[in-house]
């Protein structure tokens, strides 16, 4: 009875022991800082599940139709979302953008031609455009 009963605790230790074990390689959940806090154009959950649609559908609205005047654009986003010390949504993995996208290992293509800096200002080498690199 005794073997049995320390059988039954031994195996407890075990199965409770597991998920610490297993946990303890993962990647931690990525906790980017939302700069601006306020009223988002849509919940969270929706946000992160959507978002590239969103950011997708209104770049075809902007790019056949010339409709600039939406609820979703790229640089309301960055506007909302860009770091306070280095004014970026990149840079480091605490930036709002970059901070998801490392933790899902998804590519960011937006910044190969769209600047990450909030309230972007034009000058006489990068004449004023949709927020697009110099």
């Amino acid at each position: 009875m005794f073997k049995r009963v320390l059988a039954v605790m031994l195996f407890s230790i075990a199965a409770l022991a597991q998920p610490a074990v297993a946990d303890a390689g993962r990647v931690p959940k990525p906790t980017p800082t939302i700069e601006t806090p306020g009223q988002c154009v849509a919940p969270v959950e929706e946000m992160r599940r959507n978002h590239m649609e969103m950011l997708k559908h209104q770049r075809n609205r902007t790019m056949r139709m010339g409709e600039r005047d939406t609820k979703v654009s790229l640089n309301g986003c960055i506007q909302c979302h860009a770091s306070k010390i280095n004014g970026s949504v990149l840079g480091s993995r605490d930036n709002f953008c970059e901070a998801c996208h490392a933790y899902a290992a998804v590519k960011l293509d937006c910044w190969d031609c769209h600047q990450p800096k909030a309230n972007y200002k034009a000058t006489a080498s990068a004449p004023p455009t949709m927020g697009l690199k110099p």
